[in-house]
């Protein structure tokens, strides 16, 4: 451990992490007011080809998307030049093999953007040693019904616009929700299942004590960190799925294993990961 900050790894003191999460809000806010301007008008949309070549009406990308993280890259290689970054958009790696990942999504539901649909999210993940320790999240909506930055470290609680998030676990709601691309027969019937179409503004959600649980089928890295850094500041469970089954999530790997990480996630409250990790095998 450091001497520096107690609990803090080796390498982060409590002055650099101050100095990432600040970061990482500036880089959330960024892409928020980015995607704010750009509503209402008529945006140029491409479709990415699947790994067999198709086109696929799945995964649209907008003119935004790669704007933002052109944005996001050019602000971290001023302040940050020793830091990797790990992009949706763009497959330069600027410092691979850093100890230091920035995890970037400028937009995250781009499906829900590009058509006006307002749950879509910017996301802003760093990793330490292959470990979150901060994210920020911008959400096109909120607990606060309305847009904002959920953003957290490895050594505080869950805020949103830097005050801290309330969240308040009331007993007499008998059903409560949670995010599942698909409402499976052996779904428990403890939960509504809703859909939003984005995993980061899901992770912002369940940290916020909106959404219970959810389940991502193959997220990509820069999907999660930043909301992954949420939930467990919230508290909140994390566990992926692994050759022998369910396990606690440990990191998302080496440098070289970045880009290609894709496992099934189960995230939210202990009780009801529990539940859902045994009810979805």
């Amino acid at each position: 451990m450091s001497a520096a900050g107690a609990g803090l790894p080796d390498g982060l003191s409590p002055a650099l992490l101050a100095e990432i999460e600040a970061m990482a809000l500036e880089l959330a806010r960024l892409a928020g007011t980015q995607m704010a301007q750009a509503l209402g008008h008529t945006l140029a949309v491409e479709y990415k080809s699947d790994p067999a070549g198709q086109l696929s009406l799945r995964d649209p990308v907008s003119e935004v998307d790669r704007a933002v993280e052109v944005l996001m890259r050019a602000r971290l290689a001023e302040r940050f030049p020793d830091h990797d970054v790990l992009g949706e958009e763009m497959p330069d790696r600027p410092a691979f093999g850093s100890r230091f990942v920035w995890a970037v999504d400028p937009v995250d539901g781009t499906a829900n953007f590009i058509n006006g649909f307002p749950l879509f999210s910017g996301s802003v993940g760093v990793l330490l040693d292959g470990r979150p320790i901060a994210g920020a999240v911008w959400c096109a909506s909120s607990h606060a019904l309305r847009a904002g930055v959920y953003h957290a470290t490895v050594q505080s609680t869950l805020r949103f616009e830097e005050e801290p998030v309330a969240r308040a676990y009331n007993p007499a709601i008998r059903r409560r929700l949670a995010g599942l691309a698909n409402h499976a027969p052996n779904i428990p019937s403890a939960w509504e299942v809703r859909r939003t179409g984005s995993a980061a503004i899901e992770c912002a959600f369940i940290a916020a004590g909106l959404l219970e649980v959810a389940r991502f089928e193959r997220p990509n890295a820069w999907d999660v960190a930043g909301g992954f850094a949420l939930v467990q500041a919230a508290g909140g469970t994390i566990r992926t799925l692994g050759a022998e089954g369910w396990e606690d999530f440990a990191g998302f790997g080496a440098a070289e294993e970045l880009a290609g990480w894709r496992r099934p996630v189960v995230l939210g409250r202990a009780e009801a990961v529990e539940l859902l990790c045994a009810a979805t095998r």
